[in-house]
Parts: C-alpha cells; sequence; structure tokens
C-alpha cells in the first residue's frame, strides 16, 4: 500500500511541476509578444527647413514600423542645441549647422560614431512675386527697403546670410534695414505677405513657395558650407529605435526625398 500511495503522491507531483512549467513558458510567451508589440515614441529635434521632407519621410518609416511612432520638434538649430544641453528629453538631432551639432558632440550628448553629415543645402535670395523692386542679384539687394534674415546667432541660415553679405561688403551699408526672424520658415512668410521686400532663405524653403521667386542662388564660397548632421542623444529613453529611425534617414528611398525637396545628398 505504502509503494501505490508513493507512486500516486509522485504522479501528482510531476503534474503539478509540469503545469508550472506550462504556466511559466506561457508567461515569458506573453511578456515577448508584449515587448515586441511595445509602443514606442521617438522625439528628433530637426531644423524647420526639414520639415517638409521629414514629414514625408516619418509616414513611410512609421508604415514600416507600426510600434514606433516619430514626433518632431521643429526649430532654429541654435535653439534646439540649447534645449538639448539643458536636458531637453531628445532621442535624435537633425541641425541646419555643424557647429551646433559639434556642440552637443564636445558636450558628450552625441557619440561621434552616432552621427554623419546627411545632406546638403544653398542659400537663396527671394523676393516676393511680382515684385517691382528690381533686384535681379544678391548686390542688388541695397535697392531693397526692408531685409529679413534669421537671427544670425540661433538661425544658421541667418548665420550663413551675414557671412555671404559681410564678404560682399554689403553688411554695413544694409545692416540698419533688416528685420531679423526666429527661423528660415519665419523669414519666407516675411517675403511671401510683402512685409519685407527681400529675404535669405535656404532653397529648399524657397522651392516650396509659390509666393517667391528666387532671384539668385549665394555663391558657395562666401558662406561656410551648409550641412546637416544627424544623430542620436547618447541618453536616448529608446536607443534601439532611435538608432533604426538614423539608419532608415540614410537609406535610398529616404535619400530620394531628400532630393524631391531640394537637399543634395552627402553619402
Amino acid at each position: 500500500m505504502k509503494k501505490i500511495y508513493l507512486m500516486i503522491f509522485s504522479i501528482m507531483l510531476l503534474v503539478i511541476v509540469g503545469t508550472g512549467c506550462s504556466s511559466d513558458k506561457e508567461k515569458g510567451t506573453e511578456k515577448q509578444t508584449q515587448q515586441a508589440d511595445e509602443k514606442v515614441e521617438l522625439t528628433m529635434s530637426a531644423a524647420v527647413s526639414l520639415q517638409a521632407a521629414l514629414n514625408d519621410i516619418k509616414s513611410t518609416f512609421e508604415k514600416e514600423n507600426p510600434n514606433v511612432t516619430v514626433n518632431y520638434n521643429f526649430g532654429a538649430s541654435g535653439a534646439l542645441q540649447q534645449q538639448i544641453s539643458q536636458g531637453a528629453p531628445v532621442d535624435l538631432f537633425f541641425s541646419a549647422a555643424e557647429d551646433k551639432f559639434d556642440k552637443l558632440v564636445d558636450e558628450n550628448l552625441i557619440e561621434e560614431k552616432n552621427g554623419l553629415d546627411l545632406v546638403g543645402n544653398e542659400l537663396v535670395l527671394v523676393v516676393p512675386k511680382e515684385s517691382d523692386k528690381e533686384i535681379k542679384t544678391i548686390n542688388d539687394i541695397t535697392k531693397a527697403t526692408k531685409i529679413s534674415i534669421g537671427t544670425p546667432e540661433s538661425v544658421p541660415a541667418g548665420q550663413y546670410a551675414k557671412q555671404t553679405l559681410e564678404n560682399l561688403n554689403l553688411w554695413k551699408e544694409i545692416e540698419g534695414k533688416l528685420v531679423y526672424a526666429k527661423d528660415v520658415s519665419q523669414v519666407l512668410t516675411y517675403v511671401e505677405t510683402g512685409n519685407v521686400d527681400a529675404g535669405l532663405v535656404y532653397k529648399t524653403d524657397a522651392l516650396n513657395s509659390e509666393k517667391v521667386d528666387i532671384v539668385a542662388v549665394a555663391d558657395k564660397d562666401l558662406h561656410d558650407p551648409i550641412i546637416y548632421p544627424v544623430g542620436v542623444i547618447k541618453e536616448s529613453s529608446h536607443p534601439k529605435e532611435a538608432q533604426l529611425f538614423y539608419e532608415y534617414l540614410q537609406n535610398k528611398d529616404s535619400k530620394k526625398v531628400f532630393e524631391k525637396y531640394g537637399f543634395g545628398n552627402l553619402n
């Protein structure tokens, strides 16, 4: 009888252990599924001049990666860099100027290996459609009553504009006519609405407007190279997904989108 009871006890013990293991496996599988389906939100701080292109890329990226949502914080590169330096919760930074990006590398907020110069741009002089000011070249900018550029200290396009005007010995002559803007988009709006007679903006922004004419392209020798670096923030809350989007920006389809909006590919 003892042997029979012992056998029954052993069988019951095996059943209990087996059930527990099965339950653990199910829980493990369930946990893996939850992790795979976990929704992740990325934040990218990016120069406002990238807005149209990045919105296109976001659409295709999110279709291919349904568990990842990309949120953009568009603005002037200098202001965005300061926000990140002060601890803003950002996963990636896409700057319109190398010096703003390099500050974050120097501060050890972006590792060099996790950043690269991705696209380039050009600086152009724009005037309102049907302007009667006879402004045909950058030297003709002196004919304008009001001229808009981005604030040079925080807006890279404004910095390039100032360099161009200084190298053409026009800065002192037109400085009193300048209307400073918080970013390139605002410069373009001032020109579109006729609040100013001319403005210096990126080619990509000007191409997206039907209310301005591009009258001249600034010679590349007149200003620093217009290069847009992009990188992953070292303290990203979602490094894996941030790296995924960083690499996606470099693929051939994304490059075609940048080209469509007038950017030059550097890679």
